[in-house]
């Protein structure tokens, strides 16, 4: 008992420790648990951990009693250019790469059979995120303001100091799961979101924000709310399991301190999603699983509404702007992002009782158009294409060690500077590409 104890304290201490993510379908992860990240993100029809409160609430009551606790070491490597701005003179052309390579990313699950057919448990996980930190002295403010204000170093979007964001989404998703019969289970799952945030350096934006005090630079803020996941996962042949599950938007509270940043007054909803899973068992040791994913990031104005300013006259220097469509406004300017289908592939090889492999691929719909890159200098959310490879190790009877690494491959976008509210003309170019490796840690209890 004291073991448990001890467990569940790590477990706590380690979820609410400080982290940052930037995840990789558009700003979701690729996958939720170690095993699911070493299939590429695949694990609606599947039960294999006790993250069914992120993947699909039914599988939880398949996996019996047990604990999860691990943690992954993120890399997303960002930056950020433009060429022949000003004319074609490059007076405001420059380049950055964003500082903050590494992060670590914890996640926790756990799992309590009541009785042969209920199951209680949770799941405490990184939902995604967005993270930049530019360096300033890329342009000189002087060519900025075309001679308005003295020389002195700028940011790549003509702001003073840093140029960055940092988005961290935590959710805590209490599940039930019930067995229908031998080969149908249901499951539901109550989604706690809290998310933190915090933006420097967009000064430059205040003419077109309708609350230039809460728009940059106000320290970290945060925000929680409500949702829920419901799944069902049912086994159609002796080798076909199929799965479905649907999260509702989870509605958060308003992040008062960038209430001149995002759209409604500062408010940054979690969008609704659903996936789809099948998976078969091909031959007695391997298994195939795929996952088809929609995230309807249509559904968050300050996410999908497009950062043209439509609806918004710029005040300037220094604002407000005025209008709906402003920065900030009931239908302010967003980063323009559109909805997504994701593909999940996976297999899994069982080698012998103590050894299982894991490979995946996963591929994301882009989410960023070239009419927003500029915006999205601060949220480059643009790789698609993911490999992953995965294994388990079975340390005793009652605990495993799973490790899943991913690769993200480079991806840019280019577009030209919106010229009502930055009229430096050229090409702006954001790419990225990422890398992760996770270890977790399994008791069957």
């Amino acid at each position: 008992m004291q073991l448990k104890r001890n467990i569940l304290a790590l477990a706590v201490a380690t979820i609410f420790a400080p982290a940052t993510v930037w995840a990789t379908d558009g700003y979701f992860s690729h996958g939720y648990g170690m095993t699911a990240k070493g299939m590429g993100g695949a694990a609606t029809a599947m039960a294999k951990d006790t993250f069914g409160g992120a993947n699909n609430p039914a599988s939880m009551v398949w996996v019996g009693n047990r604990i999860d606790l691990g943690v992954d070491l993120f890399s997303p490597i960002r930056s950020a250019s433009r060429t022949g701005s000003a004319g074609g003179t490059g007076a405001l052309d420059g380049s950055a790469d964003s500082g903050m390579e590494y992060f670590l990313v914890p996640e926790f699950g756990y799992n309590r059979m009541i009785n042969p057919d209920l199951s209680l448990g949770v799941s405490v996980y990184g939902n995604g995120g967005m993270n930049t930190h530019y360096p300033s002295g890329q342009l000189d403010s002087f060519n900025c303001t075309q001679g308005a204000a003295p020389h002195g170093p700028a940011n790549l979007l003509c702001g003073s100091g840093k140029l960055g964001v940092n988005l961290m989404q935590l959710i805590i998703a209490p599940t039930a799961a019930y067995k229908i019969n031998e080969s149908h289970s249901i499951g539901i799952s109550p989604l706690f979101g809290y998310q933190r945030f915090k933006a420097e350096g967009l000064d430059a934006f205040s003419q077109i924000s309708s609350d230039p005090n809460n728009l940059t630079n106000r320290g970290a803020d945060d925000a929680s709310g409500w949702g829920v996941r419901v799944g069902w996962q049912g086994k159609i042949t002796p080798n076909v399991t199929l799965g479905a599950a649907y999260s509702s938007k989870i509605d958060m509270g308003k992040f008062n301190k960038y209430q001149g940043l995002f759209a409604e007054q500062g408010d940054f909803d979690i969008p609704e999603n659903y996936n789809l899973g099948l998976a078969v068992q091909a031959m007695p040791n391997l298994t195939v699983a795929l996952d088809y994913q929609r995230i309807n990031y249509s559904g968050v104005k300050s996410i999908a509404n497009s950062s043209q300013t439509l609806g918004c006259t710029p005040t300037p220097p220094f604002g407000p702007g005025v209008g709906s469509g402003c920065l900030g406004g009931s239908n302010g300017i967003g980063f323009g992002w559109q909805d997504v289908n994701v593909w999940k592939l996976g297999a899994e090889y069982k080698m012998d009782e103590k050894l299982t492999l894991r490979a995946g691929y996963n591929h994301s719909d882009n989410p960023i158009q070239s009419a927003d890159v500029t915006f999205n200098i601060l949220a480059p959310g643009v790789v698609q294409d993911h490999l992953t490879l995965g294994m388990s190790y079975a340390v005793s009877k009652t605990s495993d060690l799973t490790v899943a690494y991913m690769h993200a491959f480079e991806h840019s976008v280019s577009g030209a500077p919106n010229p009502i509210y930055f009229n430096v003309g050229g090409t702006d170019t954001i790419k990225m590409h990422q890398n992760s490796l996770g270890v977790a840690y399994s008791w069957k209890m």
